[in-house]
């Protein structure tokens, strides 16, 4: 019985992630992307093309509690402004204090990744990634299954969501799952972070943006000796990227030796694709302001960049058949290794931490964060 109400509730949640396909376009409008000029634009699904109304509605929508179960817990619950959209937690928890299996990964410029998901390489849509922490049971992320009537209906109550709506899909104005997963889409699509002072050194000819230490550790990152430019590399450090027009993605997966065997709760790529050459494989992280994203790893079990760096030194932790061949360990001096972190702490974008375009909308004692959970 349990099977069959989950296909059915899977049935009404893709018929309702499809219903508006035909409507989506009539929103699109000129939209001005927070990019450098050396940046070239993400990839954008043809059916939810970017708009200014859509993107405020999705942020409206990304700080709202009302969408869980219970109303405590949101999407900005595990993914943090200030901690670059992740939540400072080894794993996530939602509802119900209820632990996840995985570190809450960082959405800054996810609008490049060609992946949404640490292991699942079909998650390519962020609009259908929304739909794991909603209604997802293994783990309880927020709870909304069988409640999204009453949600839609609390939604559509509220006197911001009645004009909201309206503006962002005129045709469909309406809070439904088809709306709600577009327009957190959207937001999300918008989280561009290029500012770090590495950026303003390496593209924008501040020749003084960056400290000599972090000059030098550059140096180091992309020595052979360290190899760690071989899956964090390009321009999001990360070897998974798509742009706009782009004749094909890159995906990267690796398994970096954590453990010899790899927990049931998370063994990696193998739980998609049943493959044994996937065991302990993850999508590599994009690096751009990882001195904030602690702890680190696909589980949250290295606490800070020392350690990820005495991981890849020693050569991984525990060793696996997969483990990659790039990981194959390495000496360093403790300047060496302060240079390399030096370089690291470089690529934080403090506009995108403080960015009120990015912010929580929502008055302290709105019924939409009243009770919402906080990393």
């Amino acid at each position: 019985m349990r099977s069959a109400a989950r296909s059915a509730a899977v049935s009404v949640i893709l018929s309702g992630l499809l219903s508006g396909a035909g409507f989506a376009l009539d929103a699109a409008e000129a939209y001005d992307w927070p990019l450098p000029d050396w940046m070239p634009r993400p990839s954008v699904p043809e059916d939810n093309p970017m708009s200014a109304a859509k993107v405020e509605l999705g942020r409206h929508l990304f700080y709202d509690a009302r969408l869980s179960g219970d109303g405590t817990v949101a999407c900005a619950s595990c993914h943090d402004q200030g901690r670059a959209f992740t939540d400072g937690r080894q794993v996530a928890v939602g509802i119900h204090g209820t632990h996840g299996k995985l570190n809450a990964p960082s959405l800054a410029n996810v609008a490049y990744l060609p992946v949404n998901s640490w292991a699942n390489p079909h998650m390519t849509s962020l609009e259908f990634q929304a739909l794991v922490p909603l209604f997802g049971e293994a783990p309880d992320e927020m709870g909304a299954t069988g409640q999204e009537a009453r949600i839609f209906a609390t939604l559509a109550e509220d006197p911001y969501y009645a004009q909201a709506f309206a503006q962002a899909f005129p045709q469909q104005p309406r809070p439904e799952l088809f709306t709600v997963t577009r327009a957190l889409g959207a937001f999300q699509r918008s989280l561009m972070s290029f500012d770090s002072a590495y950026d303003r050194f390496k593209y924008g000819g501040e020749l003084d943006a960056l400290s000599d230490a972090a000059k030098r550790g550059e140096q180091l990152f992309f020595d052979h000796r360290f190899e760690c430019y071989h899956c964090h590399q390009g321009v999001l450090f990360t070897d998974n990227f798509k742009r706009e027009g782009s004749p094909w993605v890159e995906t990267g997966f690796h398994n970096t030796g954590l453990y010899a065997d790899y927990p049931v709760s998370a063994p990696g790529r193998i739980e998609f694709t049943a493959e044994p050459g996937d065991a302990g494989l993850f999508r590599t992280p994009s690096l751009r302001n990882v001195a904030v994203t602690a702890p680190y790893m696909h589980d949250g079990s290295i606490p800070d960049l020392r350690g990820v760096l005495a991981h890849y030194a020693k050569g991984g932790r525990e060793g696996h058949s997969n483990q990659d061949g790039m990981i194959v360990g390495f000496t360093a001096t403790e300047a060496e290794i302060a240079d390399l972190i030096a370089f690291l702490e470089s690529l934080t974008d403090k506009r995108l931490l403080t960015n009120p375009d990015h912010a929580d909308p929502w008055p302290k004692d709105h019924p939409a964060r009243l009770k919402r959970a906080q990393p």
